[in-house]
């Protein structure tokens, strides 16, 4: 059930006018400072169509078990929501049980955590069935807990048969029952597709074409890159999770006659261990990626901030092993950065070999790009001296669409090229 469903039925709806707080914890070793956090939180909000009426910081020395915040600065925030006629807080952390329903009563409004927050992003931009599947199961597991504050009606009980429990059963145990039960079948649904996506990767894998994993922190740009590679038109907008599901295309590379690049949910910082857990199925398909392009918003004040987030989220996936796909970093939007700033970030990249400087929306830098790539994943490609009849125009044109072609020289009836090839596509010419 969505949490916005549910508190409907308490006046919280979309345009709600909304209060966001974030809990600056001593000792916190984030790379973010608190106004970029509150910028963050602030947009997650909105990209639920929340109205963010006023913000705040507050300092905190030691988590209070009941409340997170002091009792002073609990009450400070009740007044800052009743001042700004906001009927809505948002805390940028994850609340107990306890914590959340303890704020709502000092403040007098309705909280929601960061978790309750990118839970109902997910769920409401959930567009295939699995998605849903998998936003409904974080959803659940993440509900379980908060039963207590969801039932005004914990003192009833009722009686039953069979499945329906016995005499006796408190509303709230039944209650826990039917989640288990659906979280059960869930999973059972969730490891069938996972089987099925199995299956289509090693058809994919017994193909001779490679797959191009986009990767980033939500908002990088990876949906415009995906559109201006594949020209489609998956839903690129500046909001905060505009991609959910995960989406595949054909996108032309130098060496290959065709690649597939798949185009996946963005990440964030303390992305709920619900959504991880949930959505391992899908993000497996950037772990079976011959290549992942990491794409970067070089434009924002805390992209390295932002890096090292993707770079933990991939690490928990086990992209750190050996045997892990390559990675190459695309730096995007410097198309937003000043002259001098822009000059000096695609001399950086021009240095580097991990490194290419885009800007998607423009379309600079991705020839560059497509080039980068190709070389990239023909790693253990050769270059073989070939000699050609002229009116082999087949074989020739099949050496243009899976292969590099570094030279060719015409001699008389004959064609002399030097073609780097991978060992399979080798392999496909010799048998032609």
């Amino acid at each position: 059930m969505s949490l916005f469903n549910r508190q409907e039925e308490d006046g919280i709806a979309r345009g709600e006018r909304a209060l966001v707080v974030l809990p600056a914890l001593d000792g916190d070793a984030s790379l973010r400072s608190a106004d970029a956090r509150l910028d963050e939180a602030a947009g997650l909000a909105e990209a639920i169509g929340l109205d963010v009426v006023a913000r705040r910081a507050f300092r905190v020395r030691q988590i209070r078990p009941a409340t997170l915040f002091g009792k002073g600065q609990a009450e400070e925030i009740g007044e800052l929501a009743e001042g700004a006629k906001a009927g809505l807080v948002v805390v940028d952390a994850a609340l107990t049980p306890v914590q959340q329903k303890s704020l709502e009563d000092v403040t007098k409004c309705k909280v929601i955590d960061r978790t309750g927050l990118i839970l109902e992003i997910f769920g409401e931009r959930a567009a295939t069935a699995e998605g849903r599947l998998q936003v409904e199961l974080a959803h659940l597991d993440y509900q379980a807990g908060r039963l207590v504050r969801s039932w005004t009606h914990l003192e009833r009980q009722r009686g039953g048969f069979g499945f329906l429990g016995g005499p006796g059963e408190t509303q709230i145990e039944a209650d826990r029952r039917m989640i288990r039960d659906r979280m059960a079948r869930i999973r059972r649904e969730l490891d069938q597709v996972t089987r099925t996506r199995g299956l289509h990767r090693g058809r994919r894998q017994k193909a001779p074409w490679p797959v191009i994993a986009l990767v980033g922190y939500t908002n990088a740009g990876k949906s415009t890159l995906f559109n201006r590679l594949t020209r489609a038109s998956v839903m690129a907008e500046n909001l905060l999770f505009a991609t959910l599901d995960p989406t595949m295309r054909e996108v032309k590379i130098p060496g290959f006659d065709k690649a597939i690049l798949s185009d996946t949910v963005g990440f964030v910082s303390a992305l709920p261990t619900e959504l991880i857990a949930a959505f391992r199925a899908t993000l497996e398909e950037v772990q079976s990626a011959d290549l992942i392009l990491h794409v970067r918003d070089l434009s924002h004040p805390d992209s390295d901030a932002q890096a090292a987030d993707v770079a933990a989220v991939l690490t928990s996936l086990g992209l750190d092993e050996p045997g892990s796909p390559p990675r190459l970093e695309v730096w995007n939007k410097i198309d937003r950065l000043e002259a001098a700033d822009r000059a000096a970030v695609e001399a950086e990249a021009a240095r580097r070999d991990d490194v290419i400087a885009i800007s998607a929306l423009e379309g600079w830098g991705l020839d560059a790009l497509r080039e980068t790539v190709g070389t990239r994943l023909q790693a253990g490609a050769e270059v073989r001296q070939l000699t050609i009849a002229a009116e082999e125009g087949g074989k020739l044109a099949w050496l243009h669409a899976r292969g590099q072609v570094l030279r060719q020289q015409v001699d008389g009836a004959n064609i002399d090229l030097a073609v780097r090839l991978s060992p399979e596509n080798w392999a496909r010419y010799e048998a032609l």
